[in-house]
């Protein structure tokens, strides 16, 4: 049964949702969904949706709200991507520190969608990108999902709020909320487009039983935070957690983030702020200020996250569900990796991987092993994504690593209750974590293998600013 908490869930933040129960419509790109039917398109016998509203657009009267349900008349197209949240792009049109160039807009509570032609109850992933919360968007090319769907998982990636926009507090705010949901509204995002597609499954031919949660660096926070949150208790089954430097971190207090708040309003020139004159500040202005433009990631407002994701681990208050974790062999970030493995072990399955390999033609750009972000292409089987960049060549060995690595991504997704080991496409045997076998990790690599955990160590100094792979 439910909790109240998840019982409530849809009536806070996406009221008026109902279940689509109705058979997929295979080999057709027309599906009814609870918002609308869409149009989408059949590309090498996966069928894409990209550029799907899942909520409202949040500006106006709904910016710092939960997210509200949408729906439209007609048949919407859906073969274009949406515009990516508001965040700093760059003018000559290269891509940002987070991968994107294109256009940006407050309007932007979009997903995409691919999956295969004919699914039917086939596992589902949402993926969170990273970029600090302050960048990055679900349509970059690296995190396209054609692959995923070649191999009968379906893929959902989607847009949601950054900066200020995404992570933010006031006094005022607080006030109209009533003790609801406040502040946290990137993952009050995710929990709308997870209930969306929770509710929505059977017409894109997946399984509501099945979804996994992803994401990586601040999308991994994201993720972990959910994975810890009341509201999204019984919306996802499974989580990876790839590269999160904050799992250690503190939650910031209501207290402190609205007093934060009311200093971005000062600085504004708004002094005891009505949350009507803040939200009368044109988008581009208030992130302009350089507190309110990063914003704040995790902020225990009771609701939507009462603990820190630590405190949640260390007290075993989190949600039941089986997680695969893990770093990168150059990004200084596994402490908090190990601590919180080490403590989900005692409660659920636990798979732990740590990812040591950098492409042919990366190596002198990379020599002490992979950097922040290095495993995205090859979890997505993207590696053609190298080659926006020039000299980027990719080599066998590349495309064995990324098939091996993507194998045991789909394997994790297509794990039912009781799996105690990943069969990796044939290629690696991955066992859960546990005390008779060492709390065993998988090394993956050209020649992937198995070390107990306490054999892993992190680089001397840490990972270095700006030293990260961006595909």
């Amino acid at each position: 049964m439910r909790s109240v908490a998840l019982a409530g869930l849809a009536a806070l933040l996406l009221p008026g949702c109902t279940t689509i129960a109705e058979q997929p419509i295979h080999g057709a790109t027309s599906i009814r969904t609870t918002s609308g039917e869409l149009s989408g398109e059949i590309k090498r016998d996966v069928r894409v949706y990209r550029g799907v509203p899942y909520a409202k657009p949040p500006v106006g009267p709904l910016r710092w709200q939960a997210p509200q349900s949408v729906k439209w008349d007609g048949v919407r197209d859906a073969t274009r991507f949406g515009p990516a949240c508001l965040q700093p792009v760059n003018e000559d049109g290269s891509p940002n520190f987070g991968g994107y160039a294109g256009p940006v807009s407050e309007d932007c509570l979009f997903l995409n969608i691919w999956a295969p032609r004919d699914a039917r109850k086939a596992p589902i992933m949402l993926w969170l990108y990273g970029g600090g919360g302050v960048v990055g968007a679900g349509n970059i090319s690296t995190y396209h999902g054609d692959a995923f769907a070649r191999d009968g998982v379906i893929l959902v990636t989607i847009n949601y709020r950054l900066g200020g926009l995404g992570g933010f507090a006031h006094p005022s705010l607080t006030a109209e909320k009533s003790g609801g949901p406040n502040a946290n509204y990137a993952l009050m995002d995710a929990i709308a487009a997870l209930q969306w597609i929770k509710d929505n499954a059977v017409a894109f031919g997946g399984d509501p039983g099945n979804i996994t949660l992803f994401g990586e660096s601040a999308g991994a926070t994201m993720t972990a935070n959910l994975a810890t949150s009341p509201l999204a208790k019984g919306l996802f089954g499974k989580a990876i957690f790839e590269s999160t430097g904050s799992l250690a971190t503190p939650a910031t207090s209501l207290k402190k983030a609205e007093a934060i708040g009311d200093k971005v309003a000062s600085d504004l020139g708004l002094s005891a702020a009505t949350a009507a004159q803040l939200r009368a500040v044109e988008s581009k202005r208030f992130l302009a200020n350089k507190i309110a433009g990063f914003g704040l990631r995790t902020i225990a407002d009771g609701f939507v996250q009462p603990l820190s994701i630590m405190d949640a681990y260390t007290a075993g208050v989190q949600n039941d569900i089986m997680l695969m974790i893990g770093t990168n062999s150059d990004e200084g970030r596994l402490e908090g990796t190990q601590r919180v493995a080490a403590l989900a072990e005692k409660r659920a399955t636990v798979f732990q991987y740590f990812f040591d390999y950098v492409p042919d033609a990366l190596k002198n750009e990379h020599p002490n092993g992979a950097p922040h972000a290095g495993e995205l292409p090859f979890v997505f089987d993207t590696l053609a994504s190298y080659a926006l960049l020039p000299d980027r060549s990719v080599s066998q060995a590349d495309r064995e690593v990324a098939r091996l690595t993507h194998a045991c991504w789909v394997a994790f997704a297509k794990a039912g209750p009781g799996t105690t080991a990943l069969d990796c496409g044939g290629m690696f045997q991955w066992p859960a974590r546990t005390a008779a076998n060492g709390h065993v990790v998988a090394r993956l690599s050209l020649a992937p293998s198995l070390v107990p955990a306490s054999d892993l160590k992190s680089p001397p100094n840490g990972a270095l600013p700006g030293k990260t792979s961006r595909p």
